[in-house]
């Protein structure tokens, strides 16, 4: 089971996508681990004798609180997803338990991939010290992969903000094990252009 759409997928073709949708595609043991430093996610040996590939992307975004906060807000509406060939209801709900629709443009058809919220974290720790907030998604049956991202915002002791994305994941259908290599590369695609989009929308009035 996947879900393809010929045109940009309505509110209503994502709304049947999440119903029709099962639960999480991927080893319970494994739910929550994106909230690791991205450093223990790579030396995860479970991960990795699973089959899951780790991807990581981590920029420099910003300053001080009030560029934290919009990133916060930034990420609670979904605007690491504002690209022109990828995109999420942006009236998603960032919580635990809520199911969304990742809609992406594949090479012809969009490709709508349901996830569920699987934790939401926020630490913060004033004056001066390290302040961030984070989130990690889980994949569902019906998506082409099985595994698990994480997007954060976080403000380091320096004031300095990051964005950063890490996540692990490993094809759980048939199509993504011929078009793996694509795969990877939409992967790696999607961190560059979420990076983009974030520290462009950080630096803007």
């Amino acid at each position: 089971m996947f879900f393809l759409c010929w045109s940009q997928p309505s509110h209503q073709e994502q709304k049947a996508c999440i119903n029709k949708s099962g639960v999480f595609n991927y080893d319970s043991n494994h739910r929550g681990v994106t909230a690791k430093p991205a450093f223990k996610l790579k030396q995860d040996r479970e991960l990795s004798d699973s089959g899951f590939l780790v991807n990581h992307a981590r920029i420099l975004v910003g300053s001080g609180l009030e560029t934290f906060e919009k990133g916060k807000s930034a990420l609670k509406n979904w605007r690491h997803f504002s690209l022109n060939w990828a995109f999420v209801d942006p009236k998603t709900p960032v919580q635990s338990g809520a199911k969304l629709c990742v809609c992406a443009k594949a090479i012809f058809p969009w490709l709508l991939m349901p996830l569920e919220v699987v934790y939401v974290n926020e630490h913060r720790t004033f004056p001066n010290a390290v302040s961030s907030f984070s989130f990690g998604c889980g994949t569902l049956q019906g998506h082409l992969l099985g595994g698990e991202e994480r997007f954060s915002i976080t403000m380091d002791e320096k004031n300095d903000v990051w964005y950063e994305i890490v996540s692990f994941s490993k094809p759980a259908h048939i199509l993504s094990v011929i078009g793996y290599p694509y795969v990877v590369v939409m992967q790696k695609c999607f961190a560059r252009d979420s990076t983009i989009a974030m520290k462009k929308h950080l630096s803007s009035a």
